[in-house]
């Protein structure tokens, strides 16, 4: 992006956008996975009562931390990765 406190073009806003955007969704889509998959057997079969809690808080605690994880890692990878030179071109080392 421009570096040096210059301003933004249509071109870099749009980008940030859309990468936002993706990792809002992909996050919401891993935290929910990761429910499904840890809580999803206590709510779906009978288990004992305690099973059943430490399942459902598992999902409720792990879900939150995928989801930020997720988000840090997409605009983390966004700051540090250079875009390419030309439009529709590729940098040479990809």
């Amino acid at each position: 992006m421009s570096g040096y406190g210059g301003r933004r073009t249509q071109a870099e806003r749009d980008v940030i956008t859309v990468e936002i955007g993706y990792a809002l969704c992909s996050a919401v889509f891993g935290a929910a996975v990761l429910f499904g998959a840890v809580a999803g057997p206590a709510l779906l079969f009978e288990l004992p009562d305690l099973a059943e809690k430490s399942l459902l808080r598992a999902g409720l605690a792990l879900a939150p931390v995928v989801f930020v994880v997720r988000v840090v890692s997409v605009l983390v990878r966004l700051r540090t990765d250079p875009q390419p030179s030309q439009p529709g071109r590729t940098s040479p080392d990809s």
